[in-house]
């Protein structure tokens, strides 16, 4: 039986190298299952050279294919892939913005996006705030420590529920998916403080979709929030402004 050394992290560089690449994995961090035609688009590549940039996504064990009739979907692998991208951001230097376009994008991406299956930017920290001020959340204090660093994916702090947070989440109607670690946190790249993972992450963000408070971009991970949705964080969760 062959044994294996330590890991080869020059692997994930190389696949993680073509900025082609870069960009399907971004277009696919909000969770979304999304064609080859419309990362081609996002990457700004012919369908030829697409299909060769998925493929080894694919054999890289980064994103997984879903055939749907005619056509195959591509999504991330799972949750450890978003972490993963969340947490190489606050190493990769910021893009200039060169238009009005571009300018308006960046800032809808810092107020509110989603993170893989979880809400981000100053949204995502403003309800882990809300929920650690009003005692829903117990262990923190939502500050990136420095022997955290600048890292996407947090473990050094243990935030539990408490029994006042889950007496909040039945009144809101909160369903936290079986067999899955309860409270995770991300550093959010764009405002260095800690916001929701894990089901409690998700389970606040499916039901403000159900709620028509957020409502996903169609063309990329900004999270569009209604008037409804400001009245409603505003009853809910004190949240005043973004």
């Amino acid at each position: 039986m062959s044994e294996l050394g330590d890991v080869d992290l020059s692997a994930v560089g190389a696949v993680l190298a073509d900025p082609g690449r870069c960009r399907m994995l971004l277009a696919l961090d909000d969770g979304r299952s999304l064609p080859a035609s419309r990362l081609a688009d996002e990457a700004g590549v012919s369908p030829a050279t697409a299909s060769s940039h998925l493929r080894r996504l694919v054999d890289a064990g980064m994103l997984v294919v879903e055939p749907h009739g005619r056509y195959r979907y591509y999504r991330l692998a799972g949750p450890e892939v978003g972490r993963l991208i969340e947490t190489l951001q606050p190493f990769a230097p910021r893009r200039p913005v060169r238009s009005l376009r571009q300018g308006t994008r960046a800032a809808q991406l810092r107020t509110a996006r989603t993170c893989y299956d979880h809400l981000a930017g100053r949204l995502g920290v403003a309800l882990m705030t809300s929920m650690l001020e009003r005692h829903h959340l117990t262990g923190g204090d939502g500050q990136r420590t420095p022997k955290e660093g600048p890292q996407g994916a947090g473990s050094e702090i243990d935030y539990e529920l408490t029994d006042a947070g889950r007496a909040f989440l039945d009144d809101f109607r909160v369903t936290l998916a079986p067999r899955r670690r309860t409270v995770r946190y991300c550093i959010d790249w764009t405002e260095q403080q800690h916001h929701l993972g894990g089901a409690l992450g998700r389970g606040l963000f499916d039901r403000m979709v159900a709620l028509d408070w957020v409502r996903r971009s169609p063309a990329h991970r900004a999270v569009d929030l209604t008037p409804a949705g400001r009245e409603g964080l505003a009853t809910a969760f004190g949240i005043e402004s973004l």
